[in-house]
């Protein structure tokens, strides 16, 4: 396998620039974030960062996949929207998957990179279980956590309830990602970054809720005099869905550290979000599986927000791709 060289410090030092304003990324490059598992069900997933990209005036795009089909069916997918937004806009493709995104992002590549060579700018893989999910492969074997009726239970809540493929699952559990690893190797050419961060298990965290989607008040209505649908759409008051993410991030966290020994952000360890060949990015900041895609209700203006660390991630991909073409010297590995 690849090495993996640390960018964290380069990272740290792009980041600061864009918090005092300063944004690097080229406008001559179509941004494609491409959302995780379960990412069909929460409204907000990454519309935050698309805003920010779209007022910097930047072509942004949220893949429109079904976040619980296979790897191999959203590889399929995302070559095809990859292929789209190229010959739409003539501009190469920088991508940022998160979570399952960024596995089928990386399985995009693999399996199609002689078709999408010339049309991808780049791919940056937050949160990612590349190597494996512990949780997906608790759930799914037999005699641990899982048992036949969990499963069946799974099977239902994926197949049933939401309509999606089992494959989803099964495909990052630690035996699937091994084999479809061993079939269909990253290329070496392709700029990589992977972003991996551990969850905080303090008592405070249990508190923190996370904005997930909006619910609409049809029976508690600003006046509207205007007949138009979608201004009478607008006038309905929106509340926020919020639910305890982290705190449930926290739990899983705390069970992964005890059972296997890893740290992890709830969901994903560190070690399996570290790429082969990718620029790793370690930041020591503690946030969980969820943060980078929905917003904390509780804000912090003394640390950057999520548009931001997914801004200074892309360019700091936009740079490795500079010193894959050979027109930046190697000066951001420390």
């Amino acid at each position: 396998m690849p090495s993996v060289e640390d960018g964290t410090s380069r990272f740290m030092e792009l980041l600061e620039r864009i918090r005092i304003g300063e944004h690097m990324l080229p406008d001559t490059l179509v941004y494609l974030l491409v959302p995780g598992l379960f990412s069909n069900h929460g409204p907000l997933y990454f519309v935050d960062t698309k805003k920010v990209f779209s007022k910097l005036g930047l072509a942004c795009h949220i893949a429109k996949i079904h976040s619980e089909a296979s790897v191999e069916t959203n590889a399929w997918e995302l070559k095809q929207y990859i292929e789209e937004l190229y010959w739409g806009s003539g501009k190469r493709v920088m991508l940022l998957g998160h979570s399952k995104g960024g596995v089928d992002a990386a399985a995009a590549m693999a399996m199609y990179w002689p078709d999408l060579k010339d049309k991808v700018a780049g791919l940056a893989l937050v949160q990612s279980p590349y190597g494996g999910s512990p949780i997906a492969s608790d759930i799914l074997r037999e005699g641990q956590i899982a048992d036949i009726e969990t499963r069946r239970i799974m099977e239902l809540l994926i197949c049933k309830v939401i309509k999606g493929d089992m494959r989803a699952l099964e495909d990052l559990t630690y035996e699937k990602r091994r084999e479809f690893i061993s079939k269909h190797m990253l290329p070496t050419d392709v700029p990589l970054v992977s972003f991996h961060t551990e969850v905080s298990i303090a008592p405070g965290v249990m508190a923190t809720m996370s904005h997930i989607a909006h619910a609409e008040l049809p029976w508690f209505s600003r006046p509207c005099t205007n007949t138009n649908s979608e201004e009478a759409a607008s006038q309905r008051t929106k509340v926020p869905v919020a639910v305890p993410v982290a705190a449930a991030m926290a739990m899983c966290a705390m069970h992964l550290q005890l059972r296997y020994g890893e740290k992890s952000d709830g969901l994903v360890t560190r070690m399996d979000a570290e790429v082969p060949g990718s620029v790793v990015v370690r930041p020591d900041r503690k946030l969980d599986h969820a943060w980078m895609v929905y917003s904390s209700l509780t804000k912090d203006a003394a640390e950057p927000n999520a548009s931001q660390m997914c801004e200074a991630l892309l360019a700091l991909l936009v740079e490795i791709g500079q010193r894959k073409s050979g027109s930046v010297a190697d000066k951001f590995v420390k």
